[in-house]
């Protein structure tokens, strides 16, 4: 498990620095403009360590990043760590937020969908979960943004501080989680409530409430578990869309501002440490899996 995490983060760390140098754009040309002197854009260029080879870029990377220094950002000249730093709260208020309005509205819908597969509410609930499933966030946060802009200005649409201005991002992450979540769970306690154990807590005289609630959903929340860690991972790479329409000064606005202006040190920051963030997260979620019953 460890040296897998391991692997996983080297190779995205390694693969981030090597498609930043590969992609088009200068990060000199965006600081400094095209037109400036040729021996300003050699100092800085020098400055900055990008006339060297890459091999060589590569090896000073390797040895700040073993220290724990993620570098200087190019166009806010601060400390990354303290950029990531400020940022990330936000994000992770976001994230976890959009993780509780998903698992509020899913686990319920899901459960009411299983327990009575075949009734009308049950089938809507589905298609409902399948339609969700299907709005990325780069389309339904904008149309958010449209809604809530011109027709129903009930909820402001930038306001980082204020609760208000937490619910529209919140919502444009969290339907499609809900709409996994709500599947997962549907196919979970369905599963399970075929299971000879539950007929036998049938046959006890246990009520349908008491079958469903003590003896069937602790079984099903091993998968929605999983399913509910993971899902908090791509959160935290949904957010950058939403942050960037939301104006949300979060670690995807971050990251993306920084993607515009090739700040490479920036860029590869943000990415290791959702990186780590993802593989913590599957690694604890294998060791609450993997504790005894």
């Amino acid at each position: 498990m460890v040296r897998s995490a391991a692997i996983t983060i080297l190779g995205v760390t390694l693969l981030v620095f090597l498609v930043l140098r590969v992609i088009p754009g200068d990060p000199v040309d965006l600081m400094l403009g095209e037109s400036a002197a040729p021996a300003s854009r050699a100092a800085l260029r020098s400055k900055l360590e990008l006339d060297l080879p890459l091999s060589r870029q590569l090896v000073h990377y390797a040895r700040r990043l073993a220290h724990g220094d993620l570098g200087m950002s190019l166009t806010r000249g601060k400390p990354v760590t303290q950029l990531i730093g400020q940022t990330i709260p936000c994000t992770l208020l976001l994230a976890f937020s959009a993780s509780a309005f998903a698992n509020l509205l899913g686990i319920p819908a899901g459960v009411l969908a299983a327990y009575r597969p075949r009734r009308r509410v049950a089938k809507s609930i589905f298609a409902v979960s399948i339609l969700a499933s299907a709005l990325p966030v780069f389309w339904l946060g904008p149309l958010l943004v449209i809604a809530f802009s011109l027709h129903w200005p009930w909820l402001p649409i930038s306001a980082f501080g204020s609760w208000g201005g937490l619910i529209l991002p919140t919502i444009a992450i969290g339907v499609g989680l809900a709409a996994h979540i709500s599947q997962t769970t549907r196919a979970a306690v369905i599963e399970v409530l075929h299971s000879d154990f539950i007929r036998t807590a049938r046959a006890k005289g246990n009520s349908e409430a008491r079958v469903l609630f003590r003896h069937a959903l602790p079984v099903a929340s091993r998968p929605l578990l999983t399913v509910s860690a993971l899902q908090f991972g791509h959160l935290l790479a949904g957010a950058v869309i939403a942050e960037t329409v939301f104006d949300w000064p979060g670690l995807g606005k971050l990251a993306y501002d920084a993607l515009m202006q090739r700040d490479y040190p920036t860029i590869q920051g943000t990415v290791l440490v959702v990186t780590l963030i993802y593989v913590g997260l599957n690694i604890l979620t294998d060791l609450l899996l993997e504790r005894p019953r």
